[in-house]
């Protein structure tokens, strides 16, 4: 999603080192300090967290804009929506 890449961030959260269910908890923190529309970066080394955030983002409502693999981490871009 080439336009995705250009999304502005608002808040980053790094929670690498972290394992389940210390990312999602602290990201669902973070998204407390946002406004509605703004866009959370959150930075991950558990593999596990790509199924974590999918659900979470389906569960919650708030919008999984992009999740990229980095060498040993990945980066998710969540977009709040309430």
């Amino acid at each position: 999603m080439s336009d995705e890449i250009d999304t502005a961030v608002d808040l980053s959260l790094d929670v690498k080192g972290l394992n389940c269910p210390l990312p999602i908890l602290k990201t669902k923190k973070a998204l407390q300090k946002i406004d509605i529309g703004h866009v959370l970066e959150v930075f991950t080394t558990d593999p596990g967290s790509v199924p974590d955030f999918n659900a979470f983002c389906r569960q919650t409502g708030h919008i999984l804009i992009d999740t990229f693999e980095l060498d040993a981490s990945f980066r998710f871009l969540i977009r709040k929506t309430k």
